[in-house]
């Protein structure tokens, strides 16, 4: 048995690991989407796909595997529908701003009619081996999956945990941890714990407030698929329903994972949330929202693109804008931190609303990740998604506490015979 890594080694984004056995197994074919868009490495002969969620840097590339090979795939059902949503709008971005498109209509087709559907810890008999998907407590429909050669005596369960949080979050519970012999983590946050998430909540929703008693919008950039249904969750809990918009791929992506109630902790929440909520239709709703004051739920998360921009040059001072993710380097959000600027249309704009950045992070912290390998009790640890420096390091320590732990590039390959 081998391991791959095609992507996401030393690196988030482009994720793709390749299991060769008996059969290809492959977890994850996403893009990078950084400062330039960066693919995964071929995969070769693919028996398998094992789809972990629907986030593009782990479903982005899915498509392409449709090329010249039709493998069986797998993932939940909000994992399809949310991944057709977002590879969609990327194949319309890439025509939009004419970019050569890595698949086309046809692909994204075959991987639909060849994908199954999977419960969570319910078993999938493949040939010589056993698929089981568990709830990574990440977003809707993620999954930490199990791969179990059912004819070795050892190394024959391959745990790849996606992106996974074990502490709760508004809509999802938190995930489980599965025993392994071999584990592929994440390692995003190896380096650093999340805030206390009831006391980030309290600070965040005070803030509302005060921009909503101030006369202002709150302006709240969110991921399309995980914050945005996050973020309307909390403040519907919180009392703030009948003061928010909703507007871009939010709307949609809020409507596909209410349709799936079995993969959130609250669908009740969400459901009620929906339905007092506003949702913006055209540029009329939008001058509706921007005239009184309101919170503004929109898609980019990092400002990159999306309905946000529309919005952020037109807000009176006594506006703000919340930040609820993680901002990479290089993105409008990352620059307007550092420096009060974006960029719009090419142009250069200075940006003079006051931001805030809310850590609600549905990635482990550091201690959550430690605890995930000590209690799944590998023999091999293999370090991936994240950066150069954390997935060394966090391969270092583990080292230190026994652990057989790499941190391989991408291309590499380790041979587990």
């Amino acid at each position: 048995m081998k391991i791959k890594l095609l992507g996401g080694a030393q690196e988030v984004g482009r994720s793709g690991l390749l299991v060769k056995d008996s059969k290809s197994f492959l977890f994850d074919y996403g893009v990078k989407l950084d400062h330039k868009t960066e693919y995964p490495l071929q995969a070769g002969k693919v028996d398998a796909f094992l789809l972990s969620h629907a986030h593009l840097d782990h479903s982005g590339m899915s498509p392409a595997l449709y090329s010249s090979m039709l493998p069986d795939s797998f993932g939940t059902a909000p994992t399809l529908e949310l991944s057709e949503l977002l590879l969609n709008d990327s194949m319309k971005i890439a025509r939009r701003e004419h970019k050569q498109e890595k698949f086309h209509r046809k692909q994204l087709r075959n991987f639909e009619k060849h994908y199954t559907n999977v419960e969570y810890n319910s078993e999938i008999e493949y040939g010589d081996f056993l698929i089981e998907y568990h709830d990574a407590g990440h977003i809707a429909g993620s999954a930490s999956i199990l791969l179990e050669r059912l004819d070795a005596r050892e190394n024959k369960r391959i745990v790849y945990t996606g992106d996974f949080k074990l502490q709760p979050q508004t809509l999802h519970a938190g995930a489980g941890i599965v025993k392994s012999d071999i584990l592929a983590i994440e390692s995003t946050y190896a380096y650093k714990d999340h805030p206390d998430r009831k006391e980030l909540i309290k600070e965040f929703i005070k803030k509302v407030k005060e921009v909503l008693e101030n006369g202002g919008n709150a302006l709240l950039p969110v991921f399309a698929v995980g914050r945005g249904q996050e973020i309307l969750s909390v403040l519907y809990e919180n009392g703030l329903a009948d003061s928010i918009y909703m507007d871009g791929m939010v709307r949609e992506a809020t409507r596909i994972v209410a349709r799936h109630p079995d993969f959130i902790k609250d669908p009740h929440l969400l459901k009620k949330a929906v339905e007092r909520a506003t949702v913006i239709s055209d540029r009329s709703d939008r001058e509706i929202a921007l005239s009184e004051p309101s919170i503004i739920l929109t898609t980019a998360g990092m400002l990159n693109g999306g309905p946000v921009l529309d919005y952020i040059t037109k807000l009176n001072r006594n506006s703000e804008i919340l930040l609820t993710g993680y901002q990479i380097e290089g993105t409008n959000g990352s620059t307007l931190l550092k420096s009060g600027f974006i960029t719009i249309d090419e142009k250069r704009t200075k940006i003079s609303n006051n931001v805030t950045l809310f850590d609600f992070s549905a990635h482990a912290g550091m201690s959550d990740l430690y605890k995930y390998v000590r209690e799944s009790a590998p023999n091999i640890v293999i370090c991936m998604h994240g950066s150069e420096e954390n997935t060394k390091m966090f391969a270092e320590k583990l080292r230190g506490e026994g652990f057989e732990a790499y941190a391989p590039k991408v291309g590499e390959e380790i041979d587990l015979n």
